[in-house]
């Protein structure tokens, strides 16, 4: 056994933190087993389902964040154009398009290499930070996959949206 070893099976598991969120929130959630725990959270424009999924091998809190809007695959290259240009105004997380099922998902992850253990802050902030990304750009989804509008127009019109809101 490796000082590795010992401290990967001595660390506390990081999502117990999430359940815990959760619980407190009265969220509704699933335990997928001892990596994967799936919350339902409630948001203005959609529901989102949340999974976090422990991955021991590099030490990280993956976060993957979905939302009911199947794209067409008429509309997935413009989608993925509009996930580009939303990308690149992001500082934490991102975007993806699984093309194979149509589905819209935010990424994140929160890395606790060399023991560290989670916080209920650093839980409550790569929930939140996740959540207001999907808020924000959702309408941009919209008004591509249900009103067939331009990658760029979304943009334009969701940052106009936001901007105005305070």
């Amino acid at each position: 056994m490796t000082l590795i070893d010992i401290v990967q099976t001595s660390r506390p598991n990081p999502l117990e933190v999430i359940e815990h969120m959760a619980t407190s929130n009265q969220w509704s959630f699933e335990r997928a087993g001892e990596d994967e725990i799936t919350i339902v959270v409630r948001g203005k424009w959609t529901d989102y389902q949340v999974s976090f999924t422990w991955m021991h091998d590099i030490e990280a809190m993956h976060l993957a964040c979905a939302f009911e809007m199947k794209v067409p695959e008429r509309n997935c290259d413009e989608v993925a154009r509009l996930i580009s240009l939303i990308n690149a105004q992001m500082w934490l997380g991102h975007f993806d398009l699984w093309h194979q099922d149509g589905l819209i998902m935010f990424r994140h992850a929160l890395v606790l290499a060399g023991g560290v253990e989670a916080s209920d802050r650093q839980c409550e902030v790569l929930l939140s930070t996740s959540l207001d990304a999907c808020e924000r750009y959702y309408p941009a989804f919209q008004f591509v996959v249900w009103a067939g509008e331009g990658a760029k127009e979304a943009m334009a019109a969701a940052m106009f949206d936001t901007a105005g809101q305070g």
